[in-house]
């Protein structure tokens, strides 16, 4: 299988699995589940498309795909961390607001993303709907998105610290502890220099492109 050939397939993949996502989640929405059914009925997709994007950090490190590997290594991450530490451990966070949140924000941008990186790497022309949802609705997504996360953080925190999930606490054979508790605090205080880093790159990525594109047309 070619290069190119996988990672087409991946991405559409990708579009397949988000899309799945997307429309349950709005389904869910119009029937008014609660937050835990409208989260059970996308549980299965979310974590085999959201667990199948660590690839996406191999592509980066092996010279796949032109991202860099710490941005997405973090981005990655942060979601991986939300999908099983948090929302498959702790069922308390699956009642968090959050939960409707980042399930659309995170769904829609996928959509679009990885529709965006399929044409890319089939090296045919971007559709300019397509170019203007990538670089505008980001403006309300992301801040959703991030919302969204940190709501269901914080809603996992009492869980966490009341059944020491994921916690080694002392004393014991290593002689050490790990508190999950902070791990998550410190995971949620990284947002405060990244998503204003993130936000303000994609505004200047929108005026990049579609700036271009707008002169083209005039």
């Amino acid at each position: 299988m070619s290069v190119q050939l996988y990672l087409v397939t991946y991405n559409v993949l990708q579009i397949l699995g988000w899309s799945v996502v997307l429309v349950k989640t709005i389904l869910g929405l119009l029937n008014g589940l609660t937050w835990p059914q409208l989260y059970d009925s996308v549980e299965f997709e979310l974590k085999i498309f959201q667990t199948a994007a660590i690839l996406e950090v191999i592509h980066a490190v092996v010279g796949l795909v032109r991202s860099p590997v710490g941005t997405t290594a973090m981005q990655v991450t942060s979601r991986v961390v939300l999908v099983w530490p948090i929302l498959h451990l702790c069922s308390t966070a699956r009642y968090s607001i959050g939960v409707p949140l980042l399930l659309v924000a995170w769904s829609v941008t996928e959509v679009i993303r990885y529709s965006f990186y399929a044409l890319s790497v089939l090296k045919q022309p971007i559709p300019y709907f397509l170019l203007y949802l990538r670089y505008t609705l980001f403006y309300v997504l992301y801040p959703m998105g991030v919302s969204g996360e940190l709501l269901t953080l914080f809603a996992s925190l009492k869980e966490v610290d009341e059944k020491k999930i994921l916690t080694l606490e002392m004393p014991n054979r290593l002689n050490m502890g790990i508190s999950f508790w902070w791990i998550l605090i410190i995971a949620a205080l990284t947002y405060i220099p990244g998503f204003p880093q993130l936000y303000f790159y994609m505004i200047g990525q929108r005026k990049k492109v579609l700036g271009g594109e707008n002169k083209k047309k005039q």
